[in-house]
């Protein structure tokens, strides 16, 4: 069993960014992840059915998404400490073929709960200018 260490609730402070990182989805991902999560609709993987819906090419799974930016969160607090994960999908991530598109995804401290010991990190993710995930939280348990 691998045991994690979660982050020290006295070394936390509302508005402290805890993690960055950059994350790039390429049509090679996007395959990847439809074989793994069994998610084959054709926006994710056919540049004229995606268009003949109305996007502006084939966009990253939402579900792929959120999880990376999850996952963010998870490489800081350490395995099993995070306890709620949450998000709202405001815009598609168009990939483009040859290329990448690349997500910033920034988890900064939203509030501390002291008599539970939790840390909310609010998580901004982008693509470029444009805010791909809404009020992305993630509730962290502490030491």
């Amino acid at each position: 069993m691998i045991e994690s260490t979660s982050p020290s609730f006295s070394g936390l402070d509302v508005g402290q960014v805890v993690a960055e990182r950059d994350i790039a989805f390429t049509r090679d991902s996007l395959v990847r992840y439809a074989g793994a999560s069994g998610d084959f609709n054709p926006i994710h993987y056919n540049d004229v059915v995606a268009e003949s819906v109305g996007l502006p090419g084939v966009i990253a799974h939402g579900m792929l998404t959120m999880g990376a930016a999850a996952s963010v969160v998870e490489e800081w607090a350490g395995a099993g400490n995070v306890s709620d994960y949450q998000v709202r999908f405001t815009r598609p991530i168009p990939v483009p073929n040859p290329g990448e598109a690349v997500v910033k995804v920034t988890a900064r401290i939203g509030a501390l709960d002291e008599e539970q010991r939790t840390a909310r990190v609010d998580l901004t993710v982008t693509h470029g200018e444009t805010k791909v995930l809404g009020k992305a939280q993630a509730v962290v348990d502490c030491d």
